[in-house]
């Protein structure tokens, strides 16, 4: 079953690659009683996560936390190194959380997983991002094809908020 708007998230323990070295994160940590985009790419360095959904959140990364939020994750089912060469790479590195769904817990939990063996991905996450506060999901948009990230996009989560 797919989470909806009104559910609270799963609990789930990420790892994320921080200036400081690996950390492991809860939901509970990352959620509890905050406001939170969460947004979710099919995979690292890919070419639409790479250069359309997560640009995105970066420009917009000062005019979403003017609205209420709190906090913006991206997740991805990839491993902690892969996350955090990203975000060195991206330049997001400290400005927002790239968290590893290494084994798609999380993903599986939200039941957002998608098989992309076809692309030689594998089992990875449907494109989403959605709005959580204090754990409870706001709104959540998911898109119909991996290689889109329109409803998704931080534009559209600005409309939103």
């Amino acid at each position: 079953m797919t989470i909806a708007v009104g559910d609270k998230l799963p609990s789930a323990t990420f790892k994320e690659k921080t200036a400081d070295g690996p950390v492991e994160l809860t939901t509970e940590q990352l959620f509890a009683g905050k406001k939170v985009v969460l947004f979710a790419v099919p995979g690292a360095f890919t070419p639409t996560c790479s250069l359309n959904h997560l640009p995105g959140y970066l420009e917009n990364r000062d005019a979403i936390l003017s609205r209420g939020v709190d906090d913006i994750a991206v997740v991805s089912v990839n491993d902690l190194h892969v996350m955090g060469a990203w975000a060195t790479a991206s330049g997001g590195m400290g400005k927002i959380h790239f968290l590893s769904d290494w084994d798609a817990d999380f993903t599986k939990k939200l039941g957002l997983d998608i098989d992309l063996s076809a692309g030689t991905l594998g089992l990875r996450s449907k494109r989403y991002s959605m709005l959580v506060d204090d754990g409870v999901v706001k709104s959540l948009n998911i898109e119909d094809s991996p290689g889109q990230a329109t409803v998704s996009a931080a534009a559209a989560m600005l409309d939103q908020l």
